[in-house]
């Protein structure tokens, strides 16, 4: 099949590699880490294999935490604060430090000004649309599926920003992770899966460009083009990330982000 190629250029621009990490150049700051981490680099065994950071999935526990310990090591934090993604609209604000590691249900967004403490989003074609307020000195992240594209996550986590931490949103650093490109979001049922406000985003029949979506939706709420930033790497092309839409039985590779 003749699909489209990625829209808006090369992702080099936006992201550096680092071995099995991707990090954007927009939001290298003294205050803050991040990173993407993509399969490799973990101790899980096919077809999870290697560095698989979801919980459920038939992985053995120990692998899991075992995985997310490399993160943490590699990012210098304290603990990492992780959802049980449900592909809805809800965000938690993490209000302290934990003693340890920490897993709440049913969230897709997840909020600190708390440091130390690293914001995990599970991926295997979904965004994560990580945010960071370089003047309230806070950062979200959002797990960001074509559901919650739907839903519009992307203008409730930039809500929940506001009212917790007064954050201006024109002051937001975001950057959108690798995920389902627009060379491979297929969706035959888009007429009665997306509303028509999404149709417009159609760059082949059936196919959408969900980065273009979260862009268009982050200015909507107030950011500004130049500070949004996207990584242009498609998980379902790129197998050095895990795809549910192209192995089914796969693993999930993690998005942090938190202050220093």
């Amino acid at each position: 099949m003749n699909r489209p190629k990625p829209s808006g250029g090369d992702h080099q621009r936006n992201m550096k590699p680092n071995t099995n990490m991707l990090t954007f150049p927009a939001l290298a700051s003294p205050l803050l880490f991040h990173g993407v981490f993509n399969r490799y680099g973990g101790v899980s065994p096919v077809p999870w294999d290697s560095r698989n950071v979801c919980f459920g999935l038939g992985d053995d526990s120990q692998n899991i935490r075992t995985n997310r310990e490399g993160i943490k090591k590699a990012l210098g934090c304290k603990q990492l604060i992780s959802a049980k993604q449900v592909h809805e609209s809800q965000a938690f604000i993490v209000k302290e430090s934990p003693e340890n590691d920490l897993t709440v249900a049913g969230f897709d967004a997840l909020l600190t000004n708390i440091k130390g403490l690293g914001l995990l989003i599970q991926q295997a074609d979904c965004q994560a649309v990580m945010l960071f307020d370089p003047i309230k000195m806070a950062v979200a992240i959002a797990h960001v599926g074509w559901r919650g594209s739907v839903t519009n996550i992307i203008s409730k986590t930039v809500k929940a920003m506001g009212a917790a931490y007064a954050t201006q949103t024109a002051d937001l650093i975001a950057a959108i992770s690798p995920s389902l490109g627009p060379c491979c979001a297929e969706f035959v049922n888009y007429r009665s899966e997306l509303p028509t406000s999404l149709h417009g985003y159609q760059v082949q029949p059936n196919y959408f460009d969900f980065w273009a979506i979260s862009r268009d939706q982050l200015c909507a709420a107030g950011a500004k083009q130049e500070n949004i930033h996207t990584a242009e790497i498609c998980t379902y092309c790129n197998e050095d990330y895990f795809s549910y839409r192209r192995d089914r039985a796969t693993g999930r590779f993690a998005s942090v982000i938190g202050l220093k």
